[in-house]
C-alpha cells in the first residue's frame, strides 16, 4: 500500500519552515488551510469597471461647474466695486479739500472748482491781476467752491486756504484769498497784512457785503468776481472807489387794505346796502297804496 504524504502532513522537524511561520504569526494572521481555497473555484473579476468609465465623465461637468460659480462671483463683485457708492471717509472726497491740497494756481490766478466763471472772466482777470502784480507786488488769487463742509463760513475757510499756501509771514504778507460760495451765496476777502493795509477795511468789508453776497443771489458770478476784483485793485491803486452793485428793492406792493381804507369802504357799502333796502320795501308799499287808491 502506498501512502501519499503532503506537506502538511509531514512533522514539523521534517518542515520547519511552516513551523517557524506558524509560531511567529497570530493566531488570527495565520494561513488558513489549503483546502479552504481549494474547495472555491477561482474566478477574475474586474473591480467595478462601470465606476471606472463613469468618474472621467462626471469630473468635467462638475469641473465646468465650479468654474462657472468661480466666474459668477468675480462678475458679483466687480459690479459692486464698480456701482457701490463711495463710503465718507474723514477727509472726504470734497472739493474744499483739493483746492488746499493743490496750493495756488501757477499759470492763472483763478481756481475755479464751482466751474461758474467764463473763459473771458477768467482771461480778464487774469489780465487785471497780472498787471497789478507786475507794478505793485500784490498777488491776489480767487476761489469759488460750490460748498463748503469743514469751516463755518467763508472767512475761515479763506484764512485756512491762506495759511495753507502761504506758511510764512514773508510769503504771504502781500497776498490776497478771495472766496467765494455758490451754493450759500457768501463771500470772503482776506489776505496778509500788507495787503489788508493796501486795500483798506472799508473796502475789504464793502467787497464782502456788497460786491460778492448781491451778485452771487442774483447767480451773476461771473460780474461777481470781476467787480470785486476791480475794487481791490483800484483800492491798491489809491484810485476812486468804483462802488458796488445797485441793491434792487424787491419789496413787493401788498394787496391788503389799511385799516384807514377798509372803515372807509365799510361806511359806503353800509350806505349802499340801506339804500337798496328802503327802495326794496318804499316803492313796494307806495306802488300798493296807489293802486288801493284807485279803487
Amino acid at each position: 500500500m502506498e501512502t501519499i504524504l503532503s506537506s502538511h502532513s509531514l512533522h514539523p522537524i521534517l518542515n520547519p519552515k511552516a513551523s517557524i511561520s506558524k509560531n511567529l504569526l497570530l493566531p488570527s494572521q495565520q494561513p488558513r488551510p489549503a483546502s479552504l481555497f481549494l474547495s472555491k473555484p477561482i474566478t477574475c473579476t474586474p473591480k467595478k469597471p462601470t465606476s471606472q468609465s463613469v468618474k472621467p465623465s462626471l469630473a468635467e461637468p462638475r469641473n465646468w461647474f465650479v468654474h462657472a460659480q468661480q466666474g459668477l462671483a468675480a462678475l458679483a463683485i466687480s459690479l459692486a466695486l464698480n456701482f457701490s457708492p463711495v463710503l465718507y471717509t474723514g477727509n472726504a472726497i470734497a472739493s474744499e479739500f483739493d483746492v488746499i491740497n493743490e496750493g495756488p494756481p501757477k499759470e492763472s490766478y483763478v481756481v475755479d472748482d464751482a466751474n461758474v466763471l467764463s473763459r473771458v472772466t477768467k482771461s480778464d482777470l487774469k489780465r487785471l491781476l497780472s498787471d497789478l502784480e507786475s507794478r505793485k507786488n500784490f498777488h491776489i488769487n480767487f476761489i469759488t467752491v460750490r460748498k463748503l463742509t469743514s469751516k463755518a463760513d467763508a472767512f475761515e475757510y479763506a484764512d485756512q486756504v491762506l495759511e495753507r499756501w502761504y506758511p510764512t509771514l514773508e510769503e504771504g504778507s502781500n497776498k490776497g484769498i478771495v472766496v467765494l460760495v455758490t451754493s450759500q451765496k457768501e463771500g470772503a476777502v482776506t489776505g496778509g497784512p500788507a495787503f489788508v493795509q493796501a486795500v483798506g477795511e472799508n473796502i475789504l468789508d464793502a467787497t464782502v457785503t456788497e460786491n460778492l453776497p448781491v451778485l452771487a443771489t442774483e447767480e451773476k458770478y461771473n460780474e461777481a468776481v470781476y467787480s470785486t476784483a476791480k475794487r481791490l485793485v483800484a483800492a491798491i491803486d489809491g484810485l476812486p472807489d468804483p462802488g458796488g452793485p445797485q441793491v434792487k428793492d424787491n419789496k413787493r406792493e401788498s394787496n391788503f387794505k389799511s385799516r384807514e381804507e377798509t372803515e372807509e369802504k365799510r361806511g359806503q357799502f353800509s350806505l349802499v346796502v340801506g339804500g337798496l333796502l328802503v327802495i326794496a320795501f318804499v316803492v313796494p308799499m307806495a306802488q300798493y297804496y296807489a293802486y288801493v287808491s284807485k279803487k
